[in-house]
């Protein structure tokens, strides 16, 4: 497959240099300080749920720290390097730690509506006093080690039986579209599982989303997070650049950010993603081993890519990128991360020692479920690429 370039808007007029670089990050350090500001006035950090004001000012915090350091990362030639080299992973730090409470709240919806969908129930079957008293047992089990394998086994059977459900019904032309179970029988053995599955989800990655709530808050209160702000106020008001930036051209970083970012697409099993089902997914994700799906890597390392370049053009051209088919590749890799790793959430619930086997099957066909829409977004992903045409010189 030839390289193909996802700009496609119209070629610049005149150098870009250093200075449109340092007037990029002085802004995007201007927004991190208000969103900052903002954040501390609305007292975030006095309840669990934040107001709207604080959600959206914890997202700014997270939108700017991730452009200012994947811009010193694509542009780190013209920068000072000890500096750079020194905010740019506490940048990554903050970012990170500030998404995961977000992530874990996103990731229980997906997998809780996909529940909801699969039982063939508007909502998630109301649990009764025998579903709730299992769900605490199915709970109360993970102290447990002994009965690990058989609950394996049925998870990678109800797993299997999805899957196998799937492969007919899910064509390429109509990737992504929510799809069932076709069998009664297993809609019903599903339906019977889905409370306490539901139940067990919920249990987990709530407790995961309050350990990440109070992580951010300690973060946010730390000297660490309080000498970035400071370099970012710094930041907005000096960057230091090196002494030939100012009339160095910044497109030679930039192509070379677009040139990682093609080279790793052309890596990708873009064959293989046109396939409606990939069977070899569930192999790894219902084993003993909880590591992340080795498949998986490569297309998070494009995600990243991708948005660097996306931020590289955002430098050059002073605004977001209107690209459509830029737009489309980034939300089909966003996609297939929220898959993934609601899969994953799925396939460690299913691990859970001594889980009723209702629970463990309903576990492990939304495994199979999840791991299908990892295909459909690699798929969609593909589509995407493949309309892009190449520029001509």
């Amino acid at each position: 497959m030839a390289q193909q370039h996802l700009d496609q808007t119209e070629p610049l007029t005149g150098a870009v240099t250093g200075d449109a670089l340092a007037g990029y990050l002085r802004a995007q350090a201007t927004e991190f300080l208000r969103a900052l500001r903002q954040h501390r006035e609305t007292g975030a950090g006095a309840h669990h749920n934040g107001t709207e004001e604080s959600v959206d000012s914890a997202r700014a915090l997270r939108r700017s720290a991730r452009r200012i350091s994947g811009s010193l990362h694509t542009f780190r030639p013209l920068l000072d390097p000890d500096w750079s080299e020194a905010i740019r992973p506490e940048l990554a730090w903050l970012s990170g730690t500030l998404a995961l409470e977000h992530a874990y709240e996103s990731r229980l919806d997906r997998l809780l509506q996909a529940l909801h969908r699969l039982s063939g129930t508007p909502q998630l079957p109301t649990q009764t006093t025998d579903a709730t008293a299992g769900s605490r047992a199915d709970a109360a089990a993970g102290s447990r080690t002994d009965a690990a394998t058989g609950s394996r086994t049925d998870a990678a059977a109800g797993s299997r039986a999805a899957g196998a459900a799937r492969v007919g019904a899910a064509a390429p032309g109509n990737a992504g579209a929510p799809t069932h179970p076709t069998a009664p029988q297993e809609r019903g053995n599903l339906t019977v599982g889905a409370a306490k599955a539901g139940a067990l989800l919920d249990r987990q990655l709530t407790l995961a989303r309050t350990r990440a709530h109070s992580t951010a808050l300690q973060a946010l209160g730390s000297s660490r997070f309080h000498a970035v702000a400071d370099k970012v106020a710094v930041l907005a008001s000096e960057v230091p650049l090196t002494a030939t930036a100012t009339t160095a051209p910044l497109h030679t970083p930039a192509t070379a950010a677009e040139e990682r970012l093609t080279d790793a697409v052309a890596a990708l099993p873009l064959v293989k993603a046109g396939h409606p089902y990939n069977a070899e997914a569930l192999i790894h994700g219902l084993s003993p081993d909880p590591a992340p799906h080795p498949q998986d890597a490569p297309w998070h390392q494009v995600r990243l890519l991708l948005r660097l370049h996306r931020y590289a053009l955002e430098v050059l051209r002073g605004q977001t990128p209107d690209d459509v088919r830029l737009l489309e590749a980034g939300q089909a890799l966003n996609r297939h991360r929220d898959a993934s790793e609601a899969a994953s959430a799925a396939a460690q619930a299913a691990r859970t020692p001594r889980i009723a086997p209702a629970t463990a099957y309903a576990l492990g066909v939304l495994h199979a479920d999840q791991r299908h829409e990892v295909e459909a977004a690699r798929f969609a992903f593909q589509q995407a690429w493949q309309k892009e045409t190449v520029r001509t010189p």
